[in-house]
């Protein structure tokens, strides 16, 4: 175990050495306080990826460390999974360019929170083990549920891990100098080590320490901005005004998204997406009893809350403050790097190289925080929801099914590599909104039904939830993002980015009108089954403990 940490560290450092003198075009001159910094963060995780290796010896303890997180850790664990670098330099990015509309990401993503506390997050603590198909199976047929709740993680995790890495190999080309691939293949690396052999406890420690750096230095940033105007907002939007070519209007709504329907659909997708996310559902099972769970997401939320009020003022602070500085724009007048770079240069502005460094390196953090948590998501739908409950009838022994997750994580982490390489030219846009269409049309519909309605049935989940996951893909490839965007025709065949409104609803139709309409023995046994499954859901008798270390 020693020697092979040991060894991928070596090579991720050597591969890091070896990218700095990679200069390539749209690549910043190696800043080296942020390198330093970096590899403090690598070296700490590493040090604790070592110590949770040593405690992780059973299942539990690798997909849920046990047990035994409280509340308030989890909940800074949850808001480190979930404040992801689109969160960070996306959300700033859009304020930086369009102004007041920017903010109904940032709304959208954080309104999904209550409904995770009030109707999932108890629920689950209290039917689950180790994923939310746990609880989506309890009474319905164990195969066919399982195996599709198993395809929507995969496909979400899949089209979210592309993102990040794509987003982390461009970051990385521009904060460090190194080149696109090297980028992508160190994060490959980091991710396996932490999720390989520090399991869940790793991954959680790794994002509590990422969501505190993330949330001191967005802090910092904020603070310095209003320092400049005597922490007064007025004068910040008035300037802001004064300097952005849009003017006025970026202090409107419409900038961004301009119909009702797309406004509707769009939010649809950010709030139910929250409550279907894989590895945000996963957290919940790391805590002892329901209660842990409630206020794990109560801190969430208040974290999460803090952190977008922040990107507003860091992105309105980079209007003001780098619009007019030739020095973050290129010969042709557009931003270094593009407008996700707003949060990053307005670091340079307000601390210099080193405070750069810093938020540089807080960048690189996020992204390895998120991926390891998507990466062991993956690795669990693949060895807990298939190999041990589908093909192996929940008739295997621990240490097999722990096994064969370490190979999933492994899979996934060299898939994760390939493709973020294969996506480097492409709009990569679009896929976190696809991965949280589709967590919303087909995870969260099977999630939410299974715990409230008694009429359910295997037959309305399977084909509902098909019929929503179906519908998110379709609408989406024939959607402007990607039928225009990507495959360059000149009109979308469906005209509207967010096929939510109509996902969800094809879902949630299908499930019921197929549940209703099944008269079948088994649909009578998941009708009969729903009474004992409500006492547990409701008092938790009967749930797993924590275990014992």
């Amino acid at each position: 175990m020693k020697k092979i940490v040991l060894l991928l560290t070596l090579l991720a450092v050597s591969v890091f050495a070896a990218g700095g003198d990679m200069g390539v075009e749209g690549q910043r001159s190696v800043n080296m306080s942020a390198i330093v910094m970096f590899l403090i963060f690598v070296g700490a995780t590493l040090g604790i990826t070592y110590w949770a290796a040593k405690r992780t010896k059973t299942a539990k303890d690798f997909y849920t460390a046990g047990g035994g997180i409280t509340g308030f850790q989890n909940g800074m664990a949850i808001a480190g999974d979930y404040m992801s670098a689109a969160s960070f330099l996306g959300i700033s990015g859009l304020v930086y360019m369009k102004g007041y509309d920017g903010l109904i990401y940032s709304i959208g993503f954080l309104v999904g929170w209550p409904i995770i506390l009030f109707m999932v997050a108890e629920q689950l603590r209290n039917l689950g083990k180790y994923t939310f198909a746990d609880v989506a199976s309890y009474r319905l047929g164990q195969t066919p549920i399982r195996t599709l709740a198993a395809i929507g993680s995969l496909v979400t995790v899949a089209l979210y891990l592309i993102a990040q890495m794509v987003g982390a190999g461009q970051l990385i080309k521009v904060l460090f100098g190194l080149d696109y691939e090297v980028a992508v293949i160190l994060v490959g690396i980091l991710m396996i080590l932490y999720v390989t052999f520090g399991g869940m406890l790793a991954t959680t420690w790794v994002q509590i320490i990422k969501a505190i750096l993330l949330l001191s230095g967005a802090t910092f940033m904020a603070l310095a901005v209003l320092y400049s105007f005597d922490f007064s907002f007025e004068s910040l939007f008035a300037k802001a005004v004064e300097i952005h070519e849009k003017g006025d209007a970026i202090m409107a709504p419409g900038g961004l998204v301009s119909d009702p329907i797309s406004a509707i659909s769009l939010g649809m997708a950010l709030m139910l997406g929250t409550a279907g996310l894989p590895h945000i559902l996963m957290r919940f099972f790391t805590v002892a009893d329901a209660k842990e769970a409630r206020k794990s997401v109560f801190f969430a939320t208040g974290f999460i809350g803090y952190f977008y009020i922040l990107t507003f003022i860091i992105g309105f602070g980079a209007i003001v403050m780098l619009t007019n500085d030739p020095t973050f724009f290129d010969e042709t007048g557009k931003l270094i790097g593009g407008s996700n770079m707003a949060a990053i240069h307005l670091s340079q502005a307000v601390g210099g190289d080193l405070f750069l460094g810093f938020i540089s390196a807080v960048a690189f953090a996020t992204i390895l925080a998120v991926v390891s948590g998507l990466t062991l998501a993956g690795a669990s739908a693949v060895s807990h929801d298939l190999y041990a409950n589908v093909f192996a009838k929940g008739k295997v022994d621990e240490a097999k099914e722990m096994r064969v997750s370490r190979i999933a994580t492994i899979v996934l982490g060299i898939v994760a590599i390939i493709l973020g390489i294969a996506f480097e030219k492409q709009n990569i846009a679009f896929m976190v909104g696809l991965a949280f269409a589709i967590a919303a049309s087909s995870n969260f519909p099977i999630l939410f039904l299974s715990i409230y309605w008694s009429k359910l049935t295997t037959r309305g989940a399977v084909i509902g939830g098909s019929l929503g996951l179906a519908t998110a893909i379709i609408l989406v490839i024939l959607g402007p993002t990607v039928w225009v965007d990507t495959f360059h025709n000149e009109s979308p065949i469906f005209p509207f980015k967010y096929p939510a409104i109509f996902s969800v609803t094809v879902a949630f139709i299908g499930i019921w009108f197929f549940s209703i309409t099944d008269n079948s023995e088994r649909a009578q046994i998941d009708r009969d089954a729903y009474e004992a499954q409500d006492i547990r859901c409701q008092t938790g008798i009967g749930a797993d403990g924590a275990t014992a270390h």
